[in-house]
């Protein structure tokens, strides 16, 4: 309006001035123009000023909302929406600035007499208009951004998030591990999954690597890597994991509606989480980790296998340290060129074996010596290495800190004297368990209970926590451990550092003994596997507890005062030393518990044991002792004894009613262990007397002995107590034969505790049947008179987890399945059928549910007239057969038979990983096509079978073979189905030697 009326009166105003009218006129007219200009103006100055602090303001709270905005689209996934929302503020911030750089520009403009009247004070104007219509855009943006509809939605956490992976050279000794675990996830039954082993092992680079690995991102909707730091609690834990998952936890802190949270997530992926370095057991549910309906899973790495078992995983993988090869190839990688330099690969090899196998210690040494370039560099870099860690190198230190760690988290002082104990022996040496249990009684470790077996258990207790916190390690040798090199290290520097000073100097070459000095100072002492040949005449060493002098051959005579001044002593290891006599000292040795005499091949009598009043454990195995040591019957402390009556009886038979005698009287005794020749007929008088003598004993927990007939068996049986209530656990063998030892033994991973083996014997005796009903491995060896191991009944054979047969000659079948109406070897795990040279089948007729079911090894050799390995039934009853050895069987032509199995499934022997067939002339096939999936088929071997030409594999099944070893001849004449499995057998084959 009043824009209209300028303009009108600015037109009237110049008409007026265009009529020349008088000055009054002019003067009048001018002074009513310029107050309604100044009217006009302030007008437009208002509006402008209005709407231009608008303007800004609305600017301001639009850029704030697209701040926010901006800020959420970091960690969410934005839409269309969303950025054409932003173009639209960008483009407004725009004409913002243009209408502040015209605003600036009209505030500056000076208004005069002409300009009034040419009308330019209508910039203002339009100006002030063209601010109100921006401010409604600007409005209505603000808006539109914070009803955050359709502007940003939640970002997806990404599937797996890489990690600095392992190098290339590490990884391809960690592949097998990692295979094995992507096998469990695979595993629908496998929920937990354990991974345990020492530092430096390797256990965070597998771990890396599988997470990292492609098959991992294809089975799981997400992978989250946890690693569990020294400090962790339940808050952090699931900070970490909601954090991963993206999760919005704003204003929550109670653990349990956390806990709630990421299992209300987690409900509908699949979700894999990877906890590395766990040192103690975590509660998963409380976490978050909930049972989830997409068949989530957890990989869970940590020093002890405890934290495994008590987080109740499914399957537990020990990593083992690298083999020999693997850790030089590991070496020579890491190292480079320098190690071809002329002289340096014999040093490198000394190098590599001093890091006991750990990759991580493989790592830190290589990039040592990586920077060495002659001869006498890598002398001193060796020599610097076996003096660690006495003295500093860098980068390894802190590996000792990690191990050391493991020995200071032990709970008590007793697991902590018993790992140091082990430093005595050489490094990866094997230590039989039963003797290492027996010396930490010996040395009072374990003291609390006067029954050696108790002790023995308590000392198996221990010794599991040791293993599974990685300080000792299991050998692969039964029933052994040992500690490594770099264990043992930080085992000597802890010793130094306490008051378990300990004289170690085994497999030095030694020739001589140490100094006075050094025996004085010490309270256990190792010079075993040296070559002394004196020891000095009587060492001042009250406070020597252990010394251990085996293996020592050159050693002849020992100083008649030697033990003058070890009234302390408690363990004396000589066996396999050179010695034919004990000295009259020994008999000063009033504390000794342990005495180890065995293997004395020179020892020829035993005296001065009278003094050894508390004498527990006696092993004199092995030695040239030709009569029975009458001392033995004093020892009335004696609790263990091994012995052997390979010379005994021969020109001492008057000795027979001493030796009943004798063993009557050890009344503490609770294991008793007597070796004779199998073949030697002349101690049959003796061991009669002795079993009588046996018989009366009312602690013994374990005995190990050889019947020469089942007559002298059943004469035992039918006169001990402890038989009856049966308390003990057993190795029998009845009747003569060639080889003493049990060789079933040796085939399992747990010891077992009753095993009978019966050689050249004839027909069924009940009191074998009897004995089989409590027994675990059965050797049947040479045996007549029966044609089926059934005979022997099938509640006898029901209860045996190992099986042996060999050399029976009328042996056709071992189940004839027409005879029985129940299942038959149901807790069988192993059996070995060797020269068998009538057997024509392991089973005949029906096979009921559960026969067999258990089987996890079954080898056959020499069976000459076998036609067919898996009868009709019977193979669906194998759901765990790893392990199948077919050897020098002529008459196979199938391993398994069409005719016996024509409605075999495709998931048949599930569990099979190691198929070995050699010397079998007429073999064609392991199965007639390729309708088997063998999920768990990881090796073949075929060596001497021309016949067999195909293989049952195609492109898709036995996903998990790896290694199929024959020789060029026969992978010659295999034909392949196409060329992609031709391809793929190809690159399995690995050429045998």
């Amino acid at each position: 309006m009043w824009g209209a009326a300028a303009s009108g009166i600015g037109s009237a105003a110049a008409s007026a001035v265009g009529t020349a009218a008088g000055d009054e006129t002019y003067q009048f007219a001018k002074e009513i123009i310029n107050n309604l200009s100044c009217k006009v103006d302030n007008e437009a100055d208002y509006d402008l000023e209005y709407n231009y602090g608008r303007l800004i303001k609305q600017a301001k709270e639009l850029y704030a909302c697209r701040d926010d905005i901006l800020a959420q689209a970091k960690t969410k996934l934005v839409t269309q929406v969303y950025e054409a929302w932003i173009s639209r503020v960008m483009k407004c911030e725009e004409e913002v600035q243009e209408l502040e750089t015209k605003y600036k520009k009209e505030k500056s403009n000076k208004r005069t007499w002409s300009q009034f009247f040419r009308g330019l004070s209508e910039s203002r104007t339009n100006l002030s208009q063209s601010m109100a219509e921006e401010c409604k855009t600007l409005h209505n943006l603000w808006v539109e951004g914070k009803s955050d509809i359709g502007i940003v939605v939640e970002k997806l956490p990404e599937r797996v998030i890489i990690m600095h992976g392992p190098k290339s050279e590490d990884k391809i000794f960690l592949d097998s591990t990692v295979e094995e675990i992507l096998g469990h996830l695979r595993d629908k039954n496998v929920k937990r999954i354990g991974l345990w082993g020492m530092s430096g092992i390797g256990k965070t680079t597998i771990m890396q690597s599988l997470n990292n690995n492609e098959d991992t991102a294809k089975m799981f909707d997400i992978v989250i890597w946890v690693t569990v730091s020294k400090d962790w609690n339940l808050e952090k834990l699931q900070h970490k994991i909601a954090d991963r998952l993206k999760l919005n936890m704003e204003g929550i802190t109670d653990p349990n509606e956390i806990a709630q949270l990421i299992c209300r997530d987690l409900k509908s992926k699949r979700c894999l989480l990877l906890l590395d370095e766990v040192r103690e057991v975590l509660d998963l549910p409380l976490i978050g980790m909930c049972e989830s309906e997409k068949d989530s899973k957890v990989v869970v790495a940590t020093r002890n296998y405890h934290v495994c078992c008590d987080m109740e995983t499914d399957s537990e993988i020990n990593v083992k340290r690298l083999s020999e090869a693997d850790a030089w190839k590991m070496f020579k990688v890491k190292v480079g060129r320098n190690v071809n330099l002329p002289g340096i690969e014999p040093i490198a090899k000394l190098v590599v074996s001093e890091c006991a196998g750990l990759p991580l210690l493989i790592d830190k040494v290589a990039s040592m010596f990586r920077r060495k370039d002659n001869f006498h560099l890598w002398s001193d870099g060796l020599r610097s290495l076996r003096r660690w860690p006495s003295i500093k190198i860098q980068g390894i230190n802190e590996l000792i800190e990690c191990l050391k760690f493991c020995y200071e988290d032990l709970d008590d002082e007793v697991k902590k004297v018993c790992f140091l104990y082990g430093a005595i022996y050489p490094e990866d040496y094997e230590i039989y368990i039963d003797y290492l249990l027996e010396c930490w009684r010996a040395e009072g470790f374990i003291h609390d209970t006067s029954e050696f077996r108790v002790a023995r258990d308590k000392g198996h207790s221990i010794l599991e926590e040791l293993i599974s916190v990685s300080l000792l390690e299991k050998s692969a040798k039964m029933n052994h451990v040992r500690m490594n090199k770099v264990i043992r290290n930080m085992a000597l520097k802890i010793s130094r550092s306490c008051n378990f000073k300990i004289l170690v100097k085994p497999r030095e070459g030694l020739q001589e003994a140490p100094n006075e000095v050094e025996w004085q100072q010490a309270n256990r002492i190792s010079l075993m596997d040296n070559k002394l040949c004196t020891l000095p005449e009587m060492p001042d060493c009250n406070e020597l507890s252990t010394l251990l002098l085996q293996r020592n051959q050159d050693l002849i005579v020992i100083p008649e005062s030697f033990f003058g001044c070890m009234q302390n002593l408690r363990v004396l290891d000589l066996h396999g030393t050179g010695i034919t006599s004990l000295p009259s000292s020994i008999s000063c040795l009033k504390c000794l518990k342990a005495l180890y005499l065995h293997s004395c091949s020179c020892l020829m009598e035993l005296r001065y044991l009278e003094g050894l009043e508390h004498l527990e454990v006696l092993d004199i195995r092995d030695t040239s002792l030709n009569h029975f040591p009458i001392q033995i019957g004093r020892l009335n402390q004696l609790k263990c004894l091994r012995m052997s009556l390979t010379n005994f009886g021969i020109r001492h038979s008057s000795n027979v009613e001493y030796c009943r005698n004798v063993f009557s009287s050890l009344l503490l005794l609770e294991e008793l262990l007597i070796d004779v020749h199998p073949n030697n007929q002349s101690w049959e008088v003796t061991i009669k007397a002795i079993s009588e003598g046996v018989a009366k004993l009312t602690h013994l927990t374990s005995l190990s002995i050889c019947f020469p007939t089942v007559d002298c068996l059943k004469s035992f049986i039918s006169t001990s107590q402890l038989w009856k209530d049966f308390r003990f656990t057993f190795q029998f063998s009845v009747g003569y034969h060639d080889m003493t030892p049990y060789k079933i033994l040796d085939c399992f991973k747990y010891q077992i505790r009753k095993c009978l083996k019966f050689a050249n014997g004839e027909g069924v005796d009940p009191i074998i049947s009897d004995v089989l009903l409590e027994t675990d491995a059965f050797e049947l060896i040479g045996h007549k008179g029966t044609s089926r191991l059934s005979d022997f009944g099938i509640e006898s054979i029901n209860k045996m987890r190992g099986c042996l047969i060999e050399g029976c000659n009328e042996i056709e079948m071992i189940v004839d399945g027409n005879r029985v109406e129940r299942s038959v070897l149901i807790c069988l795990e192993k059996m070995f059928i060797n020269n068998v040279p009538n057997l024509k089948s392991i089973w005949e007729g029906p096979v009921h549910n559960g026969s067999l079911s258990q089987l996890t090894t079954l080898t056959l050799c020499k069976c000459l007239k076998l036609k067919k390995i898996f009868s009709g039934g019977m193979i669906k009853q194998l759901s765990r057969l790893e392990r199948l050895k077919v050897e020098d069987c002529p008459e196979i032509e199938e391993i398994i038979a069409a005719s016996e199995n024509n409605d075999l499934k495709p998931d048949a022997l599930p569990e099979l990983k190691m198929l070995e067939l050699s010397d079998l002339p007429r073999v064609k096939s392991i199965w007639t096509s390729d309708s088997l999936e063998w999920p768990s088929l990881k090796k073949i071997k075929i060596f001497r079978c021309q016949m067999l030409t195909k293989l049952p594999f195609n492109n898709e099944n036995a996903i998990y073979l790896r290694c199929i070893e024959a020789d060029q001849t026969w992978w010659s004449a295999l034909a392949c189905q196409d060329d992609a499995t031709e391809q793929r057998l190809r690159s399995l084959w690995f050429q045998s030697p």
